[in-house]
């Protein structure tokens, strides 16, 4: 399986970004690519405006032009939006949509991001309601799972996800700047990959400092540098800070390998549910 990470950087406009969509898609297709990630907040980027003036549910225009790209070009797109919440705030939704194939029928659902980034001076919390599921699709008999940013922090969602069915995890984030988070950004990939012995695909908003873009000060815009890693944790391959599409291949029988050989979900005794260890 070929999987792309559409590394764009987004900005105020909902049309100007589903432009973006649409080119990277073409590109991605052109390269045989069936699966086509963008970055969180592809929609909109965080700190271009408010959030609650262009949230939108999954039947709504941009979604749904969304839907027909996809279809157009024959893959399933994967892409960060924002769909309506409770109470005044959005929830951060990943919309996958496009033909599963077989036998996986015809996708249009999103992921709403559970864990939300109310980290190094920024409360996303303030406007953004969080989800509580989690959550996998299957694409060509392959289980996907689906995770947003923040989520790569919390190790039981990944081994959720996999224990859900995923051979590949998806990470669409807009990855706040700032010292070593590159790095982190790195290592988390790698520690998450290895928590679930999945593929882990992450995609991130560019650099829009490379890209001589100005921000808003202390908004999660994008560091770059997505990234395949492997079951065993190696990073296969990354790209750098700007602007870029990057086409990775998949075997699916790797994750078969790698698990007969380091089991660690089988072999696994304790969960981080304070519940399940006694209330600790």
């Amino acid at each position: 399986m070929r999987i792309a990470a559409a590394q764009i950087l987004s900005g105020r406009d909902p049309a100007a970004n589903l432009q973006l969509v649409r080119e990277s898609v073409a590109g991605a297709a052109a390269q045989g690519a069936r699966i086509v990630v963008f970055p969180e907040a592809t929609m909109r980027a965080f700190g271009a405006g408010r959030l609650d003036e262009i949230a939108e549910p999954l039947d709504g225009p941009w979604a749904s032009r969304v839907a027909e790209v996809a279809r157009e070009h024959g893959v399933v797109v994967v892409v960060g939006m924002f769909t309506p919440g409770d109470g005044g705030r959005v929830r951060n939704t990943l919309l996958v949509t496009g033909d599963a194939g077989d036998g996986g029928g015809d996708l249009h659902l999103g992921y709403d991001k559970i864990h939300l980034f109310d980290a190094f001076g920024f409360a996303e919390s303030d406007t953004v309601e969080p989800g509580d599921s989690t959550c996998v699709v299957t694409v060509d008999g392959v289980g996907v799972g689906l995770s947003v940013c923040y989520d790569i922090r919390f190790p039981g969602q990944y081994r959720a996800l996999a224990a859900a069915g995923a051979r590949v995890t998806l990470c669409a984030a807009s990855w706040g700047s700032g010292p070593g988070k590159v790095d982190q950004w790195r290592l988390l990939a790698r520690a998450r990959a290895l928590d679930s012995t999945t593929f882990l695909v992450a995609v991130g908003q560019a650099d829009p400092q490379v890209e001589g873009v100005d921000v808003k000060p202390g908004a999660p815009t994008g560091v770059g540098h997505s990234m395949l890693v492997g079951p065993d944790g190696t990073v296969r391959a990354e790209a750098g800070p700007g602007a870029g599409l990057v086409v990775f291949e998949i075997d699916d029988d790797e994750v078969t390998d790698t698990r007969r050989t380091i089991p660690v979900l089988a072999n696994g005794r304790v969960t981080e549910d304070p519940a399940a260890e006694g209330g600790r």
